[in-house]
Parts: C-alpha cells; sequence; structure tokens
C-alpha cells in the first residue's frame, strides 16, 4: 500500500480554470485535467526560473518529488497542445498559503513579497530559522 501524498503549498491561484483551443466548442473536445500542484510547479520553474531546489521548498516536497511532478505536468500540457485538448486546471493534494504566511512558517525573511490581508507584519530584525540565502537573498 503505498503512502497519501503530501500536501503541496500552492499561493498562487490561476486566473482560468480552463484553457481550450480556439474555435471549438469545450463539450466537442477531450479534456485533460492539470493537477493545481503540477500547475504550481510548471509556474515557478518555468515562468519564474527557480531551480528545482527553490520549487521543492516552495511546495513542501522534497526535490525528487518536485522533479516527478513536473515531469508529470509538463506531459500532460504537451500532450494538450499536440492533440488539441482542453485542460483543466484542478485538484491534487494542495494546500492554499498565502506568500507571507508561507515565509512566515519557514522563517524566511518576506520583504520583497506582496502584502497579504491578515498575516501578521514582519517582525524586526533577522528571521530566527532561516536557512541560507531565503527569499530576501541573504539581506
Amino acid at each position: 500500500m503505498s503512502r497519501t501524498p503530501k500536501n503541496r503549498k500552492v499561493t498562487c491561484q490561476p486566473g482560468a480554470r480552463l484553457f481550450k483551443p480556439a474555435g471549438v466548442r469545450a463539450s466537442e473536445i477531450e479534456t485533460v485535467v492539470l493537477p493545481l500542484d503540477c500547475y504550481e510547479a510548471i509556474r515557478l520553474a518555468d515562468l519564474e526560473g527557480l531551480s528545482q531546489e527553490q520549487v521543492a521548498e516552495h511546495l513542501g516536497v522534497s526535490r525528487p518529488t518536485v522533479s516527478r511532478i513536473l515531469e508529470k505536468g509538463r506531459a500532460v500540457v504537451a500532450r494538450a497542445l499536440v492533440e488539441g485538448m482542453a485542460i483543466m486546471l484542478q485538484g491534487g493534494p494542495v494546500e492554499q498559503v498565502a506568500p507571507r504566511q508561507w515565509a512566515w512558517r519557514h522563517g524566511r525573511c518576506w520583504r520583497d513579497l506582496p502584502q497579504s490581508p491578515g498575516v501578521p507584519a514582519m517582525p524586526a530584525g533577522r528571521p530566527r530559522r532561516g536557512r541560507g540565502r531565503g527569499f530576501c537573498g541573504g539581506r
């Protein structure tokens, strides 16, 4: 029996939930599902240009898991593009986390991150539990 998947921390919700080829009704084409953890991993790695280690830290999983997530997500996107399918973004083992909450929970500096409502103000001084360079490049 396999272990249940660990929840991935997703900070960015997609602007749209369905992407489809132009000029074709959604009811006339096949739809593939891209889980939100794959979407977030592709966004962080390919759009934001983060390394797999940085993506793993953001999602709260190991680097080999990120590699598998990226491989799965890119395969879904490639299949949809080549075969003219719609892509529906939904599901997956995810937990919605505001960027500042994620940074606070992991002891990172969030000086450059956008303000999120309901999140405590940044404490004075340096983060206590920070490892490495964190979000602020070691400032």
